[in-house]
């Protein structure tokens, strides 16, 4: 008898963990849920955040070191890496602009939103994370009643909150134009290390470290690199043994964080599934967008040999396997062939271009983290700034180095994101439900990008040779 798919199991765990929240409303089995259920949630993600740190510390140092020598990498490697961050930036920005625009997590009631905004300050105060300010919720008269009822049911002092809050707001009006770039870069790693919250300056350090690897000599650099990659390897296995309890995890962490959310009132499950549902098509909106617009667009400036029609039909066999694998790295080899095959596109070209785009190209996970991270904000009644959604671009442009080609790496990706915003990265949870979906979307993108990047350099690189033959 064949095995049930890992993924299988885990929409059936996220789906008893919502019947279970439902049930919990009906017959007032909230508290028990909270004691003995929800713990193993927050084991989950506790777990999840554990290995997030090493995780991309380590990918984003072996994926730069991966690239060889400096020397010899040359005008094809800074090419490459360049349009690979292009693309990248430009998902994410769309992403952004879609969300706001549509404002998926708006959609909700706003009995709802205000309840999951007193669950927020009380999770930022716990944690020390400054409270985000930009909706002066506690000043809203028309609110004020049920925030105190709220408030009062869960403990939470709104006096010292609107405080706290004056003083944090005092704070930010002092910062100079650079503070966000001095915040980037840590004066002690390992102090860094420590908090997950400044995943930005771990970043930084792991693409300052690899790169000053690249010049190192080889007598010196090779046994590092071979730690690195071997660390690297052992945190990716990690990652796979925490999600083969995933099922368990993710029905406990569905059931706390839906009851939490719901209370005794089974009503507002629903309520949180009509966010979901157009949380799912602003993602899909700004996917299809990046597939079917942008890369046209790339692809018509530089290559006039082939159609985007073409192109299209020339990867589906490897859009099809990454839909229904969900892994840029397990489509890695028919992609490669596609390529080379249909697109005619020199072997030289796409067996470099290709494994770089399957480990540091990550359009449609980082359009996904944007939306997600901003959608999660917008139900929690916080509207994050300017500044704080171009921590969101630099952030989850820098993660998709090191998140990995697997299925629901983006999920951990996703946690460091919400991070380095100063948001919950358990939120996480909230959409899971319609995760699956999503990741076999967001794969397919993640591999015509590659695919037309790929394109792009073999056909620039052509043009380059013929005139140097010249």
């Amino acid at each position: 008898m064949k095995k049930l798919a890992l993924h299988w199991k885990i929409i059936i765990g996220l789906l008893l963990g919502i019947v279970w929240a439902v049930l919990s409303g009906f017959f007032g089995w909230s508290e028990f849920t909270t004691l003995w259920i929800a713990p193993w949630g927050r084991i989950f993600i506790s777990l999840l955040k554990l290995i997030a740190i090493p995780l991309v510390l380590f990918s984003i140092i072996g994926g730069i070191v991966g690239l060889g020598d400096p020397k010899h990498l040359g005008r094809l490697g800074l090419r490459t890496l360049m349009l690979y961050l292009l693309t990248t930036i430009v998902a994410v920005s769309i992403g952004l602009l879609i969300v706001n625009v549509a404002k998926p997590g708006e959609w909700m009631d706003k009995e709802v939103r205000t309840e999951n905004r007193i669950a927020y300050e009380l999770w930022a105060q716990e944690e020390g994370f400054a409270v985000h300010d930009n909706t002066n919720l506690l000043a809203q008269t028309s609110l004020q009643d049920k925030i105190e009822e709220v408030a009062k049911r869960r403990g939470f002092n709104t006096d010292e909150a609107v405080e706290k809050r004056l003083k944090q707001v005092e704070q930010q009006k002092n910062n100079g134009p650079l503070t966000f770039i001095e915040d980037m870069v840590p004066n002690n790693v390992f102090a860094a290390m420590s908090n997950n919250g400044s995943m930005l300056k771990i970043i930084f350090f792991a693409i300052f470290f690899g790169i000053a690897l690249l010049f190192v000599p080889d007598q010196h650099s090779k046994p590092i690199i071979a730690v690195v990659n071997g660390l690297s390897e052992v945190f990716l296995k990690m990652v796979d043994i925490i999600m083969r309890g995933a099922p368990f995890f993710v029905f406990a962490l569905l059931a706390g964080l839906v009851s939490e959310m719901a209370g005794d009132n089974p009503a507002k499950v629903f309520e949180l599934f009509k966010g979901l549902s157009w949380y799912s098509l602003t993602v899909l909106a700004g996917l299809l967008l990046m597939a079917f617009v942008i890369y046209p667009i790339i692809m018509k400036f530089f290559v006039k040999r082939l159609s985007f029609k073409s192109f299209l039909k020339g990867i589906s066999p490897a859009q099809v396997l990454a839909f229904s694998t969900s892994s840029s790295a397990a489509t890695l080899p028919v992609t490669i062939e596609c390529v080379e095959d249909n697109l005619k596109v020199d072997p030289k070209v796409s067996s470099f271009v290709l494994p770089i785009g399957a480990t540091v190209n990550m359009d449609g996970t980082s359009l996904y983290q944007a939306v997600a991270v901003m959608f999660l904000a917008q139900m929690h009644m916080i509207d994050l700034n300017f500044g704080q959604q171009l921590t969101i671009v630099l952030t989850a442009t820098l993660a998709s180095i090191g998140s990995a080609a697997i299925p629901s790496a983006g999920l951990v990706m996703l946690m460091i994101v919400l991070s380095s915003v100063g948001l919950n990265p358990a939120w996480i949870g909230i959409i899971l439900p319609v995760d699956r979906i999503l990741d076999m979307v967001r794969t397919v993108v993640n591999v015509t990008g590659d695919a037309t990047v790929s394109t792009v350099i073999g056909e620039v690189e052509k043009k380059l040779n013929m005139e140097g033959d010249e």
